[in-house]
């Protein structure tokens, strides 16, 4: 039997790089690329921006029904959570937690260590009997664990819609990844933005990707800027412009980042300097949000062998957070 070789964080941003944008008509970087420690800084900033309803009204929602969420479990619980972040949202359901059982072991995984960080020092200074067990990776491709403590059940949470920077058959196979993790009676809290209806327009969408103080623009221009850092890259970011784009057929947000004028940018390899060429109105698709309709979310919950038990909305119903059981 052989062993793969372990690949640096250097040569996997490397890697994707030469990837998406050499191999297709259509230059891509995954999302995951925006997550240093200058993207994740900048995320938080998103989520504080008036455009950018999604993380408040999540957090109401945690808020208004976190003791409603954790009543369905009969016994003492982990909350174990997949791209975690700082875990701002989170600490409501620890507070939560900890009214009902003396001490919560809570397993945030992330590919940021210095969000970890920030979660871990954050959470254990403000709610006593709260013990963070961290993990630093990439939940879409690194291998990663679940403690079990005796006797409890997992509350595995996926929340902030990230979910929807993913492909249906992605997304899928995200789930069904946390899902081997789990067991019977275990549970995954999964937060969803909702596709445009009648109370809900896609101008709304639109400006939370693309508010007026440029937030989501330099996080979205961070990537390129990463490639700089990380790879000795020569993006110009001022030759770059920040682009979201509805597209009603995938019901979902685009963001691109489109070249202003014909260019060439240089990325060093261990064997040669790659050349990439940019016409004038190129764009490199950075990210996707999808957005769900109901049947979507039960059809891609089903997928995953996961039932949902409890789906609370606001009254605009631009959000869910779904309770959902494993099968």
């Amino acid at each position: 039997m052989t062993t793969a070789t372990p690949v640096s964080p250097t040569e996997a941003v490397l890697h994707e790089a030469l990837t998406g944008l050499t191999s297709a008509p259509q230059k891509t970087l995954p999302p995951w690329l925006f997550y240093d420690q200058f993207g994740s800084q900048l995320f938080e900033q998103i989520t504080a921006l008036p455009e950018y309803y999604l993380t408040r009204t999540e957090r109401a929602l945690l808020t208004a029904h976190a003791d409603n969420i954790l009543l369905e479990f009969v016994s003492p619980l982990t909350i174990a959570e997949l791209g975690a972040g700082t875990a701002a949202k989170t600490g409501i359901l620890l507070h939560a937690a900890t009214r009902f059982q003396t001490e919560v072991l809570y397993q945030p995984i992330d590919v940021s260590p210095s969000a970890l960080d920030e979660a871990a020092a954050n959470l254990t200074a403000a709610i006593p009997g709260v013990l963070v067990l961290p993990q630093v990776a990439n939940y879409v491709t690194d291998p990663y664990t679940l403690e079990r403590p005796e006797g409890q059940r997992i509350l595995a949470l996926y929340i902030g819609s990230s979910i929807g920077n993913f492909s249906p058959a992605e997304a899928t196979s995200i789930l069904l990844r946390l899902r081997s993790h789990l067991g019977p009676g275990d549970a995954l809290l999964l937060g969803t933005d909702l596709a445009p209806g009648p109370q809900k327009s896609v101008a709304t969408l639109l400006s939370a990707y693309n508010d007026a103080a440029g937030i989501t623009a330099a996080f979205n221009k961070n990537i390129l800027a990463r490639l700089n850092r990380d790879l000795g890259a020569d993006f110009n970011l001022d030759a770059f412009a920040h682009r979201a784009r509805w597209n009603a057929d995938h019901s979902r947000i685009e963001m691109h980042l489109e070249s202003l004028i014909p260019q060439t940018v240089h990325i060093p390899t261990d064997h040669q300097l790659q050349r990439i060429q940019f016409a004038q109105g190129e764009t490199i698709h950075t990210e996707n949000s999808y957005k769900f309709t109901e049947h979507a979310l039960d059809a891609l919950l089903a997928s995953a062998n996961f039932t949902p038990i409890r789906t609370f909305h606001d009254p605009d119903r631009s959000f869910a957070v779904t309770l959902a059981r494993t099968l």
